[in-house]
């Protein structure tokens, strides 16, 4: 979750001063790192009733539990929303999922003992305000969902139903494990996206954990990667120019992509809604209503920007469900390796890229133009390369064991 940050209000009048946002966020290899994020969805204990943020068994009390223990709270119009320990986030999202950002890593190894450790503080708070925790990733029960009281959300909730059918179950019922890797510099950065976005389709299956939904099987292994079909495709899914061969600019590409994606809101002492039409690109050319674009809008604007790997500060692998304790442990550090490891090919002329839409339970395959997202029902893969593919399961099954590394 994103937390506007007021002090970097510096003005920014040209796509260069944004260009720099990315540039000025690149470590030399010594000093990358891997941070993980994963939300859990909430019942009260003995129901399937998701819970408020009021009352005695709300989000509100838990985290008064946690602020016992130590952190900054984030308080907005007299609720908390989040709460600060040093590099490590607690925070909720719109339907009451409950996140935990972790600090980055530089050895992957510690990440464990420190997701078992705040698992054990969990329960122990969850247990007194009576709340109960699914590791998945969709709400599978047919009950009423409140919304949390952050003014964010309240623009989105308005905004979603007009640019798709599936942004408010986006928002109020699905949950996501996702790994942040740093980068050198741009020419590592579009090697990493490109990377992240050729398997982006693999690993949604890999970590799909999101068959139910109203408490009937849906027919899909990942309900969670459909909705994002239909949630508002502006800002999401997969971007094709992330596959281009010749170019290694994404910092130039994901900015102009960025430029033009409608703007949710201007934060200036509270959110601010903003006409539809309203483009990051003429806010930064014309400003409204009185204010002048700065880097913390352009932060905020990358912010609600939901593409299958997101470029901010760091980039972001998002395409996951959350699942298991181990699937959320294994998560950065097979994203974090396999990126490291990655050696991207030399162009080869004229040749398409491939998806693949592999059907449950029908075991044909179809390719089409590339890109673009494989149907959230697939469970196969393909066979195209599979040589090679073998290699990757192999490396992959390694690091994803508790504490892999090579």
């Amino acid at each position: 979750m994103h937390l506007v940050d007021d002090s970097d209000s510096v003005p920014v009048r040209t796509e260069a001063e944004l260009l720099s946002y990315f540039a000025t966020a690149g470590k030399p290899r010594s000093a990358w790192r891997v941070g993980s994020e994963h939300e859990l969805i909430g019942v009260v204990t003995g129901t399937t009733e998701a819970p408020a943020y009021e009352g005695p068994h709300g989000i509100g009390k838990l985290f008064e539990r946690f602020a016992a223990n130590g952190g900054t709270p984030v308080i907005e119009n007299g609720h908390m929303i989040a709460l600060s320990r040093g590099d490590t986030q607690l925070t909720i999202e719109p339907g009451g999922q409950f996140e935990l950002a972790s600090r980055p890593f530089a050895d992957d190894r510690d990440f464990q003992p420190e997701l078992r450790t705040y698992l054990a503080e969990l329960g122990a708070a969850s247990r007194e305000v009576g709340l109960t925790w699914l590791s998945i990733g969709f709400r599978p029960f047919a009950t009423r969902v409140p919304w949390m009281p952050k003014l964010r959300y309240d623009v989105m909730r308005g905004y979603m139903p007009t640019v798709g059918t599936r942004g408010l179950d986006m928002m109020q019922r699905t949950a996501t494990v996702q790994a942040n890797l740093d980068f050198e510099d741009e020419a590592n950065a579009t090697a990493k996206m490109r990377c992240l976005y050729s398997v982006t389709s693999i690993m949604t299956a890999l970590w799909a954990a999101s068959p139910i939904v109203d408490g009937k099987p849906s027919g899909f292994q990942s309900y969670r990667a459909w909705i994002w079909r239909d949630t508002d495709n502006a800002r999401s899914g997969l971007l094709p120019f992330i596959f281009d061969r010749s170019r290694s600019d994404v910092f130039h590409t994901y900015t102009q992509w960025a430029l033009d994606v409608p703007m949710y809101f201007v934060y200036r002492g509270g959110y601010n809604t903003v006409p539809a039409e309203l483009t990051f690109r003429r806010f930064l050319a014309e400003g409204w209503n009185g204010a002048r674009a700065t880097q913390s809008d352009w932060a905020l604007h990358l912010s609600t920007l939901f593409p299958d790997g997101r470029l901010k500060k760091f980039i972001e692998v998002r395409g996951c469900d959350c699942g298991s304790f181990d699937m959320i442990s294994a998560l950065a550090p097979l994203a974090g390796e396999g990126a490291r490891r990655h050696r991207p090919r030399r162009p080869r002329a004229d040749r398409p890229g491939v998806g693949v839409d592999a059907r449950a339970g029908r075991g044909d395959r179809r390719q089409r133009p590339h890109p673009g997202r494989s149907d959230p029902r697939a469970v196969g893969s393909p066979r195209r390369r599979s040589r090679g593919a073998g290699r990757r399961a192999r490396a992959s099954r390694f690091v994803a064991k508790p504490g892999g590394r090579r």
